[in-house]
Order: C-alpha cells, then structure tokens, then sequence
C-alpha cells in the first residue's frame, strides 16, 4: 500500500479535520471492510490521528496529517467509500486534547 502514500519529506507537515457526509445504499456496507482496511493503515503510519463515525448523523470526521489539502483529497480517494462522500477539509490552528498530554506522574 506505500504507492498511495504523497511525499512525506516535506518540511511543511499540517493537521486537517476532514468532515465528510456520506450516503448509503446496498453496496455500501460490502465497502466497509476494505475501507477499514485502509484506514487502519493510515492509521498505523502515523497519517490518520483519529476516525470517527455518527449512522446518526451519516457523518464522519478524521483528524489527520498532510502536506496540503491537495494530499488529503488524494489519501481520502483511495478509500474505496470515497463515491459515497460529500467532504470538507479544513486546516486545524490548534489541536489538544487527552492524547496529546503527557501521562500524570504516579509517585511510588
């Protein structure tokens, strides 16, 4: 899978908050294990910070890191969801929260 990755040497590396609406039909759910499956290889090389899912809503959100929006819009078309989505990518300013903290000392 490392021919769907851009170029990760750049100097210039920015978190994005992806937004995407999507739609479902009866192909759709045959979709989301190989979706999955990329996701989860974004995820384990450091591309997707965090993934997120409302039926609710039919929303999802994803945190990640790119080069450009160009780089997210190319990492997010190889999902093979990608025809069901409707998507936002708006660069993040601040990003912070529990994982982002260093562990509470435990004093012994």
């Amino acid at each position: 899978m490392e021919e769907h990755l851009p170029q990760q040497d750049g100097p210039k590396r920015m978190m994005y908050q992806v937004t995407i609406h999507f739609e479902m039909d009866e192909d759709f759910m045959t979709l989301v294990a190989p979706h999955r499956t990329y996701v989860n290889y974004l995820i384990n090389k450091g591309v997707i910070d965090s993934y997120t899912v409302s039926l609710e809503s039919m929303r999802s959100w994803i945190v990640m890191t790119a080069g450009s929006k160009a780089d997210v819009k190319l990492l997010l078309s190889k999902s093979p969801l990608y025809k069901y989505w409707t998507i936002e990518i708006d660069e993040l300013y601040v990003v912070d929260g529990q994982p982002y903290r260093l562990p509470a000392l435990q004093p012994n």
